[in-house]
């Protein structure tokens, strides 16, 4: 009987250590036999598509992050997702972030967060290039988003840009605008941009799409009706832009645009966001999450911190604009 109880005494402290070893910090074996740390924060980075102004927002978010003290395969470990234009690719990104228990995620354009924030309401999510929080119902205000989605807004001086629009182009009296139909970010910046140009005294038209495919076709048709050209930031149209400047290279008809990499891919001008600044902006709203000090039910989404502009002067000698002598410093030569 003793014997018994002395097993089973060895029985029950074996299977207490086994258990506490169960609880304790997660570790993994690497390759040359150390141990490496199984609990580095893991951020999700779902981006809708690849074009420059996105690509742009994520190394800002993930510098940002490293310049506060989070490097990758240090301390934090990036799942980099990209959807590539497909919702159904956005709906498997968001069920492996969730499956994944990620600790936070970077939602990169509209459909992105619209995809990961409908599946799940306990994960931290940031996002970045999103013009309307409320309009694409992510947030109850931007003062206090009141759910697990805060993040930093790409809205754009449109008023100001048409003004550039018309400084450069002084003849404009049609304005085409052109713009996915879908993407509620860009119906917002259409609505502001046509209020814009008719308080100028000006004429606009307009043409929308729904993909890629549509665009050559669509601005062939508003070259028609227009002298000049308005793109907000969208992301059809920004992956798009080298149809747009093979179409409007023929009739000599500018372009003005919402952001800085439409301008490098053949648009002629913007007064727009930095992109990668916006990302970096992004970084600096996580780290307060990751460290348990705010959520985002309680923070404000922010705006950019600033506007640039860019102007393209190889498009402005080959449709033969002038640029006005302020805003020279500003002209840069397209890559070929």
């Amino acid at each position: 009987m003793k014997r018994y109880s002395k097993i089973l005494a060895m029985a029950l402290t074996l299977a207490v250590i086994i258990l506490a070893a169960g609880c304790g910090p997660k570790t993994e074996t690497g390759a040359n036999g150390s141990q490496t740390d199984a609990d580095k924060v893991t951020i999700g980075i779902i981006q809708y598509a690849e074009h420059v102004a996105l690509d742009a927002a994520r190394e800002g978010f993930i510098d940002s992050l490293k310049d506060q003290g989070y490097v990758e395969g240090e301390n934090v470990v990036y799942d980099l997702q990209n959807a590539q234009g497909d919702q159904s690719n956005l709906s498997t990104i968001s069920d492996r972030f969730i499956s994944n228990k990620v600790d936070l995620v970077l939602a990169i354009a509209t459909p992105a967060a619209q995809a990961i924030a409908g599946k799940t309401s306990e994960i931290p999510i940031l996002g970045t290039a999103i013009t309307d929080y409320v309009e694409a119902r992510l947030v109850d205000s931007n003062e206090k988003p009141g759910k697990n989605v805060t993040g930093t807004s790409d809205m754009n001086p449109i008023k100001e840009q048409i003004e550039l629009l018309v400084k450069l182009v002084p003849d404009a009296k049609t304005i085409g605008l052109i713009y996915t139909g879908s993407e509620p970010n860009s119906v917002v910046q259409a609505e502001i941009a046509k209020e814009a140009i008719e308080n100028l005294g000006l004429n606009h038209t307009e043409v929308t799409v729904t993909n890629t495919n549509d665009v050559q076709q669509a601005t062939q048709s508003l070259v028609e009706q227009c002298d000049a050209i308005y793109i907000p930031t969208d992301n059809t149209l920004a992956s798009a832009m080298p149809t747009v400047y093979g179409v409007t290279a023929e009739t000599k008809t500018p372009v003005v645009c919402g952001e800085t990499g439409m301008v490098k891919n053949g648009g002629l001008a913007t007064l727009g966001i930095n992109y990668y600044d916006l990302g970096y902006q992004t970084g600096q709203m996580a780290v307060p999450i990751l460290k348990g000090e705010a959520k985002p039910a309680d923070m404000p989404i922010q705006l950019p911190a600033g506007y640039d502009f860019a102007i393209n002067g190889t498009i402005a000698e080959e449709f033969g604009i002038e640029i006005p002598e302020d805003l020279q410093e500003y002209v840069f030569e397209m890559e070929q």
